[in-house]
């Protein structure tokens, strides 16, 4: 059973337009130099674990938006942070399909 929910990319955007979300992307970083989604942290899915996860979301309760670049990374990231303890894990896919803004 999966401890986290899987949401639209669209589902996904009204959450950050709501405010107080953690945006996580879960690539490498010459990927999000590349290009993210305004306001997103950087936490590359190999390098998830208690103390990363903790650096990033200290929170456990925090509303925590994972993407990756077509979705695979993400499903692992989520499924991973929810073992860790987090509550509130959404996935929502990857970089490649998000029709809205990203910055660099």
């Amino acid at each position: 059973m999966e401890n986290y929910q899987q949401i639209s990319q669209e589902q996904a955007k009204e959450m950050m337009d709501a405010g107080s979300v953690v945006i996580l992307d879960v690539r490498e970083q010459y990927e999000y130099d590349a290009g993210h989604i305004p306001g997103a942290v950087l936490l590359p899915l190999g390098a998830i674990d208690e103390e990363s996860a903790a650096g990033v979301i200290p929170d456990q309760d925090a509303d925590v938006l994972v993407y990756c670049r077509s979705g695979s990374r993400s499903k692992k990231a989520a499924a991973a942070l929810a073992e860790l303890g987090y509550t509130a894990i959404y996935e929502f896919g990857g970089i490649t399909t998000w029709p809205y803004e990203i910055t660099e």
